[in-house]
């Protein structure tokens, strides 16, 4: 064997060596990133405990979930923007925060600060009504239950 050949195959055994390294960190840094985000869209706690500090918010027409995410971490009330903007889209209040200013405090968390930005209709208007002069029950097969 020729001394290029030997040192060119020497080189390419290292070069795919740290190449499979360097894939294997990658991956590695990907995942755990991934799943730190993932854990903390549902557990992330408050900025401060007890009462917190009031905190006056406007949300304008035109805004995003990352530029309310933005806003939100500029006001203190989380410590990552992209992190509220995650948990805005996974938030059950997402199609129901109207543009305005709001008022919350430091010691929410991120669902309870957007549950203050659902307008007091909406709330009022997700709690199921029982009628109190229900007759009758109807089956599945349309026949009455008394």
């Amino acid at each position: 064997m020729k001394p290029g050949n030997l040192i060119l195959a020497v080189f390419s055994a290292i070069l795919k060596l740290v190449l499979g390294v360097a894939a294997i960190f990658i991956i590695y840094r990907g995942a755990a990133t991934c799943y730190n985000y993932g854990y903390r869209i549902f557990t992330e706690p408050a900025m401060s405990v007890g009462e917190g500090r009031a905190v006056s918010v406007t949300l304008k027409p035109d805004m995003n979930a990352w530029e309310i995410g933005e806003l939100m971490e500029s006001k203190g009330l989380t410590r990552d923007s992209k992190l509220f903007a995650l948990q805005y889209y996974c938030s059950e209040y997402k199609d129901d925060i109207k543009p305005g200013t709001y008022e919350v405090r430091t010691s929410m968390t991120a669902e309870e600060i957007m549950a203050a930005m659902v307008p007091a209709a909406k709330s009022a208007a997700a709690e199921p009504e029982i009628s109190s002069d229900a007759q009758s029950v109807e089956t599945k097969d349309g026949k009455n239950g008394n």
